[in-house]
């Protein structure tokens, strides 16, 4: 199967995450970073001074020289942080650092994002600063929630999407993250239930299709494929990132041309194109899902189903791991695992391939991890186990 063989270059080779309820976060948001960055070099059996690379997204604020004196940093070579204030740049990100490794910039470069309450303040209140302009504002569309629930009823009400679809994705997730001792849903199945009787949010969303935020923070380490085969634990190769935007995207006036859309449809043919991988190629999704719509609209997006046939797609059974032929969100995703920006899907795709998933997949070998849905500008990425 050909690859990119620039990124195919580059492997993650430890992951690290920290996840509190929100607002319990035991240490500063800088403290809980550094937590996690330490987690991913033990995974790797890598030494944190040599870390000379950081890159982020969505806005984070914890600026990499001050990371410096708790990890030991010998040397900061090159830092970055992908443009937009959503989670539609988490894969983006893995783009950034895998061009300072394969320029030599950099050789070894942490992605990561953080988020505590008390030192960043809530998600919301971020995205409404970054995203919503007076335009929107003036017309009362004052919170994430209720830009997204117009584009999902354009999904349902014009391409006739059946809502029971997103009842599905949420369904899935809550299994997977009932059954993962690290999720904040474990040992807490969805109640389908709550789920048909919780208060509404912005219509169409109820409570529990929206994801939630928590505390935490996440980091992942990736160093040369070459290096990585010499650590601990066995590489997970960047096969391929695209991102950006196609014409008439965008949060401007809430009037593109393709309003269901997520915004994957230009992002996933280039990345298909780049790395010769097809949607039928893909055991495994990790899929940011901010609300539950938008993750439908996502898997649609990459071209995993059509809006004729999506309801034979998106069903529950098809979903979980493992038997389903699409398993998503194995860990729980931004439902049910926890949401720190949605570090957490990357995460769970390095795990998924390394076979150390809560929900493990069996055999799996490719998955794609799609950032978050409806951002201005979007990004996904495909990762491999090193035995492709």
């Amino acid at each position: 199967m050909p690859a990119n063989p620039m990124l195919d270059a580059v492997s993650v080779a430890g992951v690290g995450l920290r996840q509190y309820k929100r607002g319990t976060a035991p240490l500063p948001e800088q403290g809980v970073l550094v937590q996690a960055i330490i987690d991913a070099c033990d995974d790797a059996g890598f030494d944190p001074a040599q870390i000379d690379g950081f890159v982020s997204y969505g806005d984070d604020k914890n600026e990499p020289v001050r990371l410096m004196p708790d990890l030991g940093t010998r040397e900061l070579r090159f830092n970055a942080q992908m443009w937009g204030g959503g989670g539609g740049g988490i894969a983006g990100a893995f783009g950034i650092a895998a061009s300072a490794i394969i320029s030599g910039q950099a050789t070894a470069v942490v992605v990561f994002r953080a988020l505590v309450q008390d030192n960043s303040g809530r998600m919301s209140a971020a995205v409404m600063r970054h995203h919503l302009n007076d335009h929107i504002v003036g017309a009362g569309l004052v919170s994430p929630a209720q830009i997204c629930a117009l584009r999902a009823q354009r999904l349902y009400e014009h391409h006739k999407v059946p809502t029971s679809v997103a009842e599905e994705l949420v369904r899935a997730s809550y299994y997977h993250g009932s059954r993962n001792p690290h999720a904040t849903a474990y040992g807490k199945p969805l109640d389908i239930g709550a789920y048909r009787e919780g208060r509404l949010i912005a219509d169409p969303f109820r409570l529990f299709d929206c994801s939630r935020e928590n505390d935490g923070a996440g980091a992942l380490l990736l160093v040369s494929t070459e290096r990585a085969r010499d650590l601990r634990k066995k590489p997970v190769r960047l096969l391929g990132v695209a991102n950006g935007a196609h014409k008439g995207w965008g949060d401007l006036c809430e009037n593109d041309l393709d309003y269901a859309s997520a915004g994957f449809k230009p992002i996933a043919k280039r990345l298909w194109e780049q790395t010769g991988v097809t949607p039928a190629d893909v055991d495994v999704v990790q899929l940011y899902e901010n609300f539950s719509a938008q993750g439908v609209a996502s898997l649609i997006d990459h071209g995993f189903c059509t809006y004729d046939n999506v309801a034979e797609v998106i069903r529950y059974e098809n979903l979980i791991a493992d038997g389903g032929k699409l398993p998503v969100n194995t860990a729980g995703g931004n439902f049910a695992d926890g949401f720190v920006h949605g570090i957490g899907v990357a995460i769970e795709a390095v795990r998924c391939l390394r076979g150390e998933s809560a929900n493990p997949v069996a055999d799996a070998r490719i998955c794609l991890m799609a950032g978050g849905p409806g951002a201005p500008t979007v990004s996904s990425a495909l990762f491999a186990s090193d035995d492709l």
